[in-house]
């Protein structure tokens, strides 16, 4: 199906898996669907392999944790998910250099933990990794030293190639 996008997550500065200034950084972006998806497009490069031309499963654990724990944002933009718990099952393996999309949802939210479950899709749509999270809801100044004036913490980072629709 085909959803419109809402609006696009920040990235930040150093993040493995967002981070615009982290060289190691799979440079995923985020963006949040009609639907209360949100939706991580990524294209994993050599550096984030483990067996030739495949997505090291750290990594593939990584960018899901990442994609559940944002899926918050699209209700409560104020809430940040600290991982409580992540289990994941590998279907198939993961190419590299392909772009990619992660998909992520809320499917219990409490008034101190949310849970969510999620999926990597390869570029034919299947599911080749699935995900289900648990999280502990925290203000982002109880996770880390916060200063609201660090421009390059949270960046808004328009692409021209950003899309108004998302299919999957």
């Amino acid at each position: 199906m085909r959803y419109k996008v809402t609006n696009k997550q920040y990235n930040s500065k150093m993040c493995f898996v967002c981070g615009l200034k982290n060289k190691s950084s799979l440079r995923a972006s985020f963006y949040e669907l009609e639907n209360d998806e949100i939706v991580a497009i990524f294209r994993p490069l050599e550096e984030h392999q483990s067996y030739p031309e495949r997505l090291h499963g750290g990594v593939a654990a990584a960018i899901l944790d990442e994609t559940i724990g944002r899926a918050i944002n699209i209700k409560h933009s104020d809430v940040w998910g600290v991982t409580v718990e992540l289990n994941l099952k590998y279907k198939k393996p993961v190419p590299l250099d392909e772009e990619l999309r992660v998909i992520g949802r809320i499917t219990r939210d409490t008034s101190r933990v949310f849970e969510g479950t999620g999926e990597i899709l390869l570029s034919n749509g299947e599911p080749a990794v699935l995900a289900e999270a648990k999280y502990l809801k925290m203000s982002i100044d109880k996770i880390m030293d916060y200063d609201p004036n660090d421009k390059e913490l949270l960046v808004l980072s328009q692409q021209q190639e950003d899309p108004s629709e998302i299919e999957y």
